[in-house]
């Protein structure tokens, strides 16, 4: 993007880098060891607030499915039948049905489709893979109620796009029926933290950090491996997988994460 050269009333011109300037002033302030995971909540809290409001001709309906909790999404002429099952972003640490509702509305209303927004439980407090059983327990559920997993999507962003991957490992691997697509933005799918984009774009992204990413990782994982492929899908086969479809930033930090599921999918065909 080319930053035009305006000139202010002095005569002194604004400079060509603007965009640049003003990312890096609103980038996530320093995280360290030190960090609590208070202090961690309220970096991706902020960036929750970034979304645009919701958009009229949304109801939101808080839900139980067995033992799991979320919120039904509610669009106005959408078939009732198309089903999206939501993974909200934030670490595995934050975020909640609440924080990503315009998100999700905007999702719903794109695919013409009800959604059910999943209150999954976070980490510290629930560490791996405790989420990720909350994902097959609501889906295993929605299946029982009569949704068809050929009108149902999985969808998710940041650490949700790496629970919906995870997801479809588990749903594969139970020999359940697979849904329909999996769509993912921005998806944290390696905990591990290898790729290249995490430090070629530390500068330009203005939502997250690799201290952020570590610390984050550090609370959801306790001590399991970070290479498990429940909880780092870039080490699981895509075989059998649904279409996919992954959005992310050239600026982002989880670029690679993004570009590398390309990589995974092409190698299952």
């Amino acid at each position: 993007m080319v930053i035009p050269s305006f000139v202010s009333p002095d005569r002194m011109p604004f400079p060509q880098n603007l965009l640049e300037n003003l990312t890096w002033m609103v980038r996530p302030r320093h995280v360290g060891a030190t960090s609590g995971i208070e202090d961690l909540r309220r970096q991706f809290t902020s960036s929750f607030r970034r979304f645009a409001p919701v958009p009229p001709g949304v109801t939101f309906e808080p839900a139980q499915l067995g033992p799991v909790r979320g919120e039904w999404v509610r669009v106005e002429g959408a078939d009732p039948r198309r089903l999206v099952l939501y993974l909200h972003g934030g670490g595995y640490i934050a975020g909640s049905p609440e924080t990503h509702r315009p998100l999700v509305a905007r999702l719903c209303q794109s695919a013409q489709a009800c959604g059910f927004s999943l209150a999954y439980r976070l980490a510290p407090e629930f560490p791996f893979p405790a989420g990720l059983r909350d994902c097959i327990d609501a889906y295993r559920l929605l299946l029982q109620k009569s949704a068809q997993p050929s009108s149902m999507a999985i969808a998710g962003d940041d650490a949700g796009g790496g629970l919906a991957f995870a997801s479809l490992l588990a749903i594969r691997n139970a020999n359940l029926p697979m849904p329909a697509a999996c769509v993912a933005m921005s998806p944290w799918i390696d905990l591990s933290l290898t790729g290249c984009s995490l430090l070629a774009n530390a500068r330009n992204d203005s939502a997250l950090s690799w201290p952020l990413l570590f610390m984050s990782a550090r609370q959801y994982l306790k001590k399991q491996s970070a290479a498990d492929p429940y909880a780092s899908p870039l080490y699981a086969s895509f075989r059998d997988f649904p279409p996919l479809m992954v959005h992310a930033g050239s600026r982002e930090i989880l670029k690679d994460d993004a570009s590398r599921i390309g990589e995974r999918a092409a190698e299952a065909g």
